[in-house]
């Protein structure tokens, strides 16, 4: 899913504020570290991100079938990270004592609540916007919404929107003239990935694909992007079911493309300098083969990564696709004035 946020006053959620000549900047850093730790928490895989002035955008995969491995004990516990019943002295969560652990263990109800907003997109938006608005209301000293109102949300339905939304969510930076590049785009899940390999030791023995589901090297441990989603997925290589994260940084190390981390941010460039300078120009030759697969040129391409957020709304995906999810829903169809570009041409 790609889910987005406003903030609903003139005064800006990071960055700086023109009109009052306050700067915001740090309050970036505020929504990336909630972003970790609730990645560490729920059964839901971040794939990318990007903060800028006065909204952000999260790319979001629900795993059901991480959560649904759990222990029941472990969902008490994950659950009391996210609303301790005690705090130290520092305001940080106590570890839960077992009379606490047992208080929704013991109640078959209330466990199967927490089991179900564990793996719940609207409980992450929901605990990461809260979260933010609390802490800069309190900053700013008033009252009243500091979100225009509930995420924006869109389901991505197949690989070639999945695609597209991701780096549509980390060329932000430069489609608004914050950033020439996507290593210049602070605050992106491309900018966190592009970090870890240029730190990756030259001696690192694991391949790349590996090393990027190993949490970036040194399991996870140091890494920027370690709590974001692995890029790659090899259906020859990974292993099935919910592959479990062994660091605690995410949910899981399934990939969710099939191509390589280096790949991806190849191509993010190629699209980013195309968008940015208007001029298409000829994709790299190891690039090429990418969009051929989804069936796509390159000038659709770059038309689908620039306006994605305007060419769909509540969903996203291929003509058929989309009929599909509207016949899923008992709906006659669903507005995607994009599908016809998503969809691969007739051959």
């Amino acid at each position: 899913m790609h889910c987005t946020q406003r903030c609903v006053r003139r005064a800006y959620l990071c960055g700086d504020d023109p009109m009052s000549g306050k700067s915001f900047e740090y309050r970036r850093g505020w929504i990336r570290n909630r972003m970790e730790f609730l990645s560490s928490i729920f059964a839901i895989d971040c794939l990318t991100y990007a903060i800028l002035s006065n909204h952000f955008h999260s790319v979001l995969r629900s795993r059901p079938d991480v959560v649904k491995v759990w222990s029941d004990e472990e969902v008490a516990r994950r659950w009391l990270r996210l609303h301790p019943i005690r705090r130290d002295s520092e305001g940080k969560p106590e570890e839960p004592s077992l009379s606490e652990i047992g208080m929704i263990v013991n109640i078959p109800s209330r466990l199967a609540e927490n089991r179900k907003r564990l793996s719940d997109v609207s409980w992450w938006m929901k605990e990461l916007a809260e979260n933010i608005a609390k802490r800069s209301n309190f900053e700013e000293n008033c009252l009243g919404r500091f979100w225009q109102g509930r995420f924006d949300c869109t389901i991505l339905l197949d690989e070639t929107s999945l695609l597209a939304c991701s780096m549509y969510a980390d060329l932000n930076p430069v489609r608004a003239a914050m950033a020439e590049t996507p290593e210049e785009s602070e605050y992106t899940g491309a900018k966190d990935r592009i970090d870890d390999l240029l730190a990756r030791p030259n001696q690192e023995q694991l391949s790349e694909h590996e090393w990027e589901h190993n949490g970036a090297g040194h399991n996870g441990a140091g890494s920027k992007s370690g709590w974001m989603s692995p890029i790659e997925i090899d259906e020859c290589l990974d292993p099935l079911g919910p592959d479990l994260d062994p660091t605690g940084r995410r949910a899981s190390n399934k990939g969710f493309l099939s191509i390589s981390a280096t790949q991806y941010l190849e191509l993010l460039d190629w699209t980013g300098r195309s968008i940015r300078d208007d001029k298409r120009g000829a994709i790299p030759q190891h690039l090429a083969p990418i969009l051929t697969r989804i069936g796509l040129d390159t000038d659709r391409w770059c038309k689908i990564v620039a306006r994605f957020g305007k060419l769909f709304m509540r969903a996203a995906g291929t003509t058929d696709n989309l009929a599909a999810e509207a016949e899923r829903r008992g709906m006659r169809w669903l507005q995607g004035p994009g599908a016809k570009l998503l969809s691969p041409a007739p051959s």
